[in-house]
């Protein structure tokens, strides 16, 4: 507020009030009161829309903060600073008194909000862990990276395999150099429109027979010749899986599978 407007409040001349201030200038730091610059004093004139007939001040006025003005009561004298010097001194003390016989409720309450916050921040986690462990178990693609199968696991091997083969959107390629007419059977559970091609290292009579019939009846298989591949690799899509079995052997022994790093398109172009 400026010293005009304070001047009003507390019933003196603002001639006063400014003697006053300055002859306790010390208890007035920066953060108490400071004095309008000329620029500062004309944009404030010009939003009030006053004006000045005697062509400007000769003093550019007091602003005082919040703290300012409390301290503006105690150095002047008239009876409404005095009064309001003497309600800030009881309101001080009233505070202080209230807050010292209430000093253990604020310390509960201070231990409540801390336990709470605790508590919220382990809620936070654990919705957190809660919220990944049903993303994964709705999302119906999410498939081992890798693992082991022992002798005798027949059936959940091949419903691994078959739901790798299920899970393809465009392509399947596998490399076996053993396969037999039951990995064609295996191929049939992908989807429409999703081509499937085998490399094998031999391509037998009798194989050769039960692709055509096979092929005559259901969506072809392509099935290639290639002998440079010792391991079985299957390709879903762009996806790598390095399987320790021929897929006619699924769960007869132990095998092991592991999704690699390396994309079906890397792997596809060094056969070139």
């Amino acid at each position: 507020m400026l010293d005009s407007d304070l001047a009003m409040i507390y019933g003196e001349e603002t001639k006063y009030l400014k003697r006053a201030v300055r002859a306790n200038i010390s208890r007035f730091p920066s953060d108490f009161m400071f004095t309008l610059t000329r620029d500062e004093f004309n944009d404030l004139r010009c939003k009030n829309g006053t004006s000045n007939n005697r062509g400007g001040t000769r003093y550019l006025p007091y602003a005082f903060t919040e703290i300012g003005i409390a301290m503006l009561s105690s150095v002047l004298h008239s009876q409404i600073a005095i009064d309001a010097n003497i309600r800030i001194m009881r309101a001080f003390v009233a505070t202080r008194q209230f807050f010292a016989a209430n000093a253990q409720m604020f310390k509960r309450i201070e231990v409540i909000e801390h336990h709470q916050l605790e508590i919220a921040t382990h809620q936070k986690d654990t919705d957190k862990q809660i919220r990944q462990i049903l993303k994964r178990l709705d999302d119906k693609n999410a498939t081992p990276t890798q693992g082991i199968f022992f002798d005798g696991q027949i059936f959940d091997a091949y419903t691994f395999v078959s739901d790798l083969i299920r899970s393809a959107k465009k392509s399947i390629v596998l490399f076996d150099n053993y396969v037999d007419d039951t990995v064609l059977t295996m191929m049939d559970k992908r989807k429409d429109k999703v081509a499937a091609t085998i490399y094998t290292k031999n391509i037998s009579k009798q194989f050769s027979l039960d692709l055509e019939k096979h092929n005559a009846q259901y969506r072809p298989v392509a099935v290639k010749m290639f002998d440079k591949v010792h391991d079985r690799f299957l390709c879903i899509d762009n996806t790598v899986y390095h399987i320790g079995a021929s897929l006619k052997d699924l769960g007869k022994r132990w095998f092991s599978f592991n999704r690699m790093e390396m994309t079906a398109n890397k792997l596809l172009g060094n056969m070139k």
